[in-house]
Formats: structure tokens, C-alpha cells, sequence
């Protein structure tokens, strides 16, 4: 069944039980006072520390929108665009624009206006909803996309070149519109990452997005009682297929807007969270507060909270064994996806495989996998190859590009251009993505390797290993390192701690530097590679 018709049943069943929770802890202008007290502060929308809205409250906001869209002649097959921070309005908007038959196509918050535009002529939009974070972005680029027929601006004071979707969906009917979907329809189109180029334009149909939300919920086990913190950008595929769990049972959801460990804490403790999906540098900025007393694990209330999990990167295992030290409870998974396949989950661990903690697991729900050579035959038990996955999951190809879609689809595998290995009883790990291998004198060197085991010095919050120009080798490793707030470390330091490395894979390049990372919590190596690949650097470094 189409994934609008779970809304209308949550709307059905559970009309006055809350869906969504907006929690906006960054109201730096007021004084201290306890959440709940600011809830009965009378504010504008927009100031609130705390709101919420029920099942039939949500259902009726998407209802609103889809019959706006539809006044206005927006269509089955039409794409509109979403552009706005995490917000209450933003799974509302989401399903409003799916109840029309509309293709909901969801935008970058960190795009400039450029790829903005890009992105909206890549995906033909006809329409498009933007906050006030987006309004000189849109400006700027206003008379170049005049392809846009209808700007809906979502917030106060509502600039002159877009309409207020506030004032609009006031007037619009709450009843569900009757629009005939089905499986087959497609739903949505998310943008890739855009790490290596352009992003490109994926569409999903409907029967992907009920699946994620049944893999979700099928490995992690949401129940009603259950409540979700989502902290991730809703725009990526990441934490709203997480969200999609909790979405399928009916369970309440807090939508957090700020990632600081004191905020993540109190939001768990606060709104009796049972689930919180991390990201790895959230996780370890967890970590390093408790472990300088900024916070106290005694003042919150986090008996409740029973799983923990990560996904988006490598996770390092090093980290896991600290989170258990302090969570000794908490269950830990951890999920694998690409938005080509509709988010997290084609690969599970399962939380009764703590042991394998380093692998992103097996094939989940419904779900198969391979792993290739480059001739894409399967590869022995143990060899490294690119992993391949199959499901009901896998995206119908990238919008107008045959090339690309046919370079990673066939017959019915999705190559994923990661490269993994299989263990001797079937667990996948990770090995590194298939154009980040630095090829040095001949040798394959994988930096998730490497940075797994730099990460074990504990004075380094963060590393990232990127292949650099090398007159004799073609290019060697360079680690970026980035340490703890209160720690020093040294280039002789770390150089005698990769000693522990087999000489091949020691680093030749240390660097000390912030690591980039985008919001879905991805090292941004090309920038890094922008930066430092400068022979006249690189051989000053190891003159070093």
C-alpha cells in the first residue's frame, strides 16, 4: 500500500496521542528555565522551545497542504521540493505533497544557491517549500528559476518574490484528498551526497518507502510505547527511515534542533526517549562531556533508554566499547544503506551480534547482498570486493540518466561502490569506497582501516586518511588528525603509535586539522583532497 494510507490510519487510531515533538533547546535570549515551563510560554511559532501536534493534527496539516497544492494545479507525477531546516512542518509538508500524487523532493539545507538551483531544474520541480534560513539563497537565485510556478515561503513575514504557506493551508480543506495511489507510483526523489561531483537524482517509488518502514521496525522492534529522538536533517534518507519505524506503529517522535551532548542528554531524559540514532561525532562528543564532568550521568533520567545506534559511516568499534562501558545496558546496532537504497538497512547487524561489533552485519529485512569483482563475479569468502545489494528497496534509477542509472543497476542489484569483505561466518565488514582506495606502489591501502586504528589514541577525536601525490609510489596515505579539546599530540607522538601499523599502511602525511563532515555525519574527503593534495605541501610535510 502506498505509505500515505499509515498516516491516515495513525490519524484513525490514535487521533489525540502526540506524534511529533519539536524541541528547540538554541533560544540563547531567555533565561534558564525548565522546558516545560517554557512550554506554557505564550511565543510565536517559530520561538517555541517546545511544541507538539497529535496524529490527526499532522494528518490534517498534510490534508491542508495536499488540496493547496492541488488548487493550484500541481499533479500526480509533478515534483515539489522541500527546502527547510528540521522542523515540526516538515514530515506534514512531506506527506502533503505525497498525498497530491506529487513527487516530494527534498533539498540539501547546506546547498548554496547554485546547487539549489541545479537541483531544481535536475528534478523538473514545479513547485517549491523553503524556510526563512533559505530566503536570500532563494533570492538570489529567484528570477533563474522562474520554471518554479508556486514559492510557498513556511514562516513569519513572508518575503514579496513567494506566498505564506501559513495564511494559504488556513483556507484549505482538512479532508483527505482523493487521490488513487498505488505500489507502483513512484513517491519521491532524494539527492545523493554529492561527495564525488554533482549530486544525483534518485526516485523511489512507494513500495520502497513502505519497506524501509517495515525493515525499520522489523530490526529494531518499535513498539507504540516506544519514542523516537531524531536529530539527524530530515532532507536525508537516513533519519527519516529511521523515523519510519516508530512512523508504522504509531509511536511519538521528538524532533531535536541541536546536536550538543547536553541537549541530546536532557532530550532523552526530558521526553523519556527509548531510541536515539547517532551519528559517530555526536556519539563521541557524548562521551568526551561525561568524561570531563560537563555532564552527570545521576541528574537525568535515562533508565528508559534501551538502543542505541549508528549508521551513515564506518563505525569504529573502539568507540563501542567505550559506549558500552558507560551504557553497559543499552542494546547497539547498527544499520547500512545508501540512499539508492532507500536509506539504512539492506545491511543489519542486530542487536544480538554485539560481538561483531566492526561489521555492519548481514542482509536485513527482505533484503540479499554479494560481494564482486570487477567483472562483478561473486569473490571468495574473505577477499575484498564491492558490495552488491537486491530488494524491495532498490530505487528506480536516477531521473534522466540512463548512464549513471545503468553504471549501478543490474538485473536488480544495486553496486554500491563500497568495498567490503565477508567473514567466515557470513558478517560484512566494511572496507573503504571503491574511488577513496589509496593505490600506493601497487598496494591497495583502505583509510577505514587505517583510521580505525589511529582512532584508538586517545587524544584524537577525529582522523580521516586521504591518498596524496608520491613521485615514487603514484600517492601514499596522509592522516588528517583531529584531537580532543584539552589534548596535545605531536607528529613524532602519532608516528610512533602508527608504528603498530604494518609499514605499508603507516601514514608517510600527518596532518593536524578540523575534519569536514556533512551534516549525515560523512567525512568530506574531497575537500580534504582539495586542500592538502598540493605537492609543494605534501613534500614539505614529509621532508618533515
Amino acid at each position: 500500500m502506498p505509505i500515505t494510507e499509515i498516516l491516515e490510519k495513525n490519524a484513525s487510531l490514535y487521533p489525540n496521542d502526540v506524534a511529533l515533538v519539536e524541541i528547540n533547546p538554541q533560544n540563547t535570549d531567555r533565561k534558564p528555565i525548565t522546558w516545560r515551563e517554557f512550554s506554557l510560554i505564550e511565543t510565536s511559532p517559530i520561538d517555541s522551545f517546545r511544541q507538539e501536534i497529535t496524529w490527526n493534527e499532522f494528518n490534517e496539516k498534510s490534508n491542508r497542504l495536499a488540496n493547496l497544492l492541488l488548487s493550484r494545479g500541481i499533479k500526480k507525477g509533478d515534483k515539489v521540493a522541500i527546502l527547510l531546516m528540521n522542523c515540526i512542518e516538515w514530515l506534514p509538508i512531506y506527506f502533503g505533497i505525497l498525498k497530491t500524487g506529487a513527487l516530494a523532493v527534498p533539498l540539501n539545507y547546506r546547498y548554496t544557491a547554485d546547487e539549489i538551483k541545479y537541483c531544481l531544474k535536475k528534478a523538473d520541480c514545479s513547485a517549491l517549500l523553503f524556510g526563512p534560513e533559505f530566503v536570500g539563497r532563494i533570492e538570489d537565485i529567484a528570477e533563474q528559476i522562474n520554471f518554479i510556478k508556486y514559492n510557498f515561503y513556511v514562516g513569519e513575514e513572508c518575503p514579496t518574490f513567494a506566498e505564506s504557506y501559513d495564511n494559504l493551508v488556513t483556507y484549505c480543506s482538512k479532508e483527505s484528498p482523493e487521490i488513487k495511489l498505488t505500489d507502483d507510483d513512484e513517491g519521491v526523489i532524494y539527492f545523493s551526497s554529492g561527495t564525488t561531483g554533482f549530486p544525483k537524482a534518485i526516485i523511489h517509488a512507494h513500495r520502497s518507502l513502505m519497506h524501509s518502514c517495515k525493515v525499520e521496525q522489523n530490526h529494531h522492534d518499535q513498539t507504540k510505547d516506544d519514542v523516537f529522538l531524531c536529530i539527524p536533517p530530515l532532507y536525508h534518507t537516513g533519519a527519516k527511515m529511521h523515523w519510519f519505524g516508530s512512523f508504522l506503529v504509531g509511536a511519538k517522535s521528538v524532533l531535536l534542533k541541536g546536536v550538543k551532548p547536553e541537549w541530546i542528554i536532557k532530550a532523552v531524559s526530558e521526553e523519556k526517549c527509548t531510541i536515539v540514532w547517532l551519528l559517530v561525532p555526536w556519539a563521541q562528543d557524548i562521551l568526551d562531556a561525561i568524561d570531563r564532568g560537563d555532564i552527570k550521568l545521576e541528574d537525568y533520567q535515562l533508565s528508559q533508554w534501551r538502543l542505541m545506534h549508528i549508521g551513515a559511516q564506518p563505525v569504529p568499534p573502539s568507540l563501542i566499547k567505550r559506549w558500552k562501558s558507560i551504557f553497559p545496558n543499552h542494546q547497539y546496532d547498527t544499520n547500512y544503506g545508501l540512499s539508492e537504497s532507500i536509506g539504512p538497512g539492506c545491511v543489519h547487524l542486530g542487536v544480538e551480534n554485539i560481538h561483531k561489533v566492526g561489521s555492519i552485519g548481514k542482509a536485513g529485512y527482505g533484503w540479499k547482498t554479494k560481494i564482486v569483482n570487477e567483472k562483478r563475479e561473486p569473490v571468495t569468502r574473505g577477499e575484498v570486493g564491492e558490495l552488491a545489494v537486491s530488494g524491495p528497496g532498490v530505487m528506480n534509477c536516477y531521473y534522466n540518466d540512463r548512464k549513471s542509472t545503468d553504471e549501478v543497476l543490474a538485473d536488480g542489484w544495486l553496486y554500491t561502490g563500497d568495498m567490503a569483505m565477508e567473514d567466515e561466518d557470513g558478517f560484512i565488514y566494511l572496507v573503504d569506497r571503491k574511488k577513496d582506495v589509496v593505490i600506493s606502489g601497487g598496494e591497495n591501502l583502505y583509510p577505514v582501516e587505517i583510521e580505525n586504528y589511529i582512532r584508538k589514541n586517545d587524544a584524537i577525536k577525529d582522523v580521516a586518511v586521504i591518498g596524496v601525490p608520491d613521485e615514487r609510489l603514484g600517492e601514499t596515505a596522509a592522516a588528517v588528525i583531529e584531537t580532543k579539546e584539552g589534548f596535545s599530540l605531536t607528529e613524532e607522538e602519532i608516528k610512533d603509535f602508527c608504528m603498530g601499523l604494518p609499514k605499508y599502511k603507516r601514514p608517510k602525511v600527518y596532518i593536524f586539522d578540523v575534519i569536514p563532515r556533512n551534516p549525515t555525519g560523512k567525512i568530506e574527503k574531497p575537500k580534504l583532497r582539495e586542500k592538502y593534495c598540493g605537492k609543494s605541501l605534501v613534500a614539505k610535510q614529509i621532508e618533515k
